[in-house]
């Protein structure tokens, strides 16, 4: 059993998390970009919901195996998010595609699987008997979202919003970035205790606690 640090790697082993009525797979893909990816599966049902299917759809696929995957989230329209997207559903054809509104277009043009859910804040993902409550986060793209699992200290899967060191990329757009971190402040930081720990679509997890100190830094330097 490897023990859970977060630190997952390109074409090593996946880490194993529980969050007290969900455990939590994380893997890593795609040398160059390095994308996390999240297998959720309910402890009660062992039904399970992918997040984001990055990339090497046969590595996912077998992470899957043979449980019930019953929903593939992607966080955000990036290309580097959803490159396996198509052949993960043709494997799993009742596997509802999830997307936040706002990107889920850009979703199905880029990657020819239709959106079947398309979600706005405050709407909730089930895992089994568990459900994610969805928190959209405007900024990086205009449909980006975040999931909160509220078991044990609770749990965020913040996607390319919310990093261990700084908010998402906006791509030297002044704007988006005010956007991104009044959103990430107030939907994140005002909502939920230092304790709750977040698990971002690339890198390494950090907790609510550890960044909080350094929102005002974030805004000065403006990235």
């Amino acid at each position: 059993m490897v023990t859970y640090d977060g630190d997952v790697t390109p074409g090593g082993e996946p880490q194993t998390r529980d969050l007290d009525g969900l455990t939590l797979t994380k893997v890593a893909v795609d040398p160059e970009m390095s994308n996390n990816c999240y297998l959720l599966e309910c402890q009660e049902t062992g039904e399970c919901v992918l997040v984001d299917a990055a990339a090497e759809p046969e590595r996912l696929l077998a992470l899957i195996g043979d449980r019930e995957l019953t929903a593939i989230v992607t966080t955000h329209q990036h290309w580097d998010h959803h490159r396996a997207l198509a052949e993960v559903k043709a494997a799993h054809p009742r596997a509802l595609v999830v997307a936040g509104e706002p990107d889920a277009d850009d979703i199905t043009e880029q990657t020819g699987v239709e959106v079947d859910r398309r979600v706005a804040h405050g709407d909730l993902v089930e895992v089994g008997s568990c459900k994610l409550r969805v928190i959209a986060l405007e900024g990086h793209t205009p449909g980006s979202i975040a999931l909160h699992w509220s078991g044990g200290d609770g749990h965020l899967l913040t996607g390319d919003s919310l990093f261990p060191g700084g908010v998402g990329n906006t791509f030297g757009d002044a704007e988006a970035f005010r956007t991104l971190v009044e959103e990430v402040s107030t939907k994140v930081f005002d909502t939920y205790g230092d304790a709750v720990w977040f698990y971002p679509g690339h890198g390494g997890d950090s907790t609510l606690g550890a960044e909080r100190p350094h929102l005002d830094e974030w805004r000065e330097r403006g990235w």
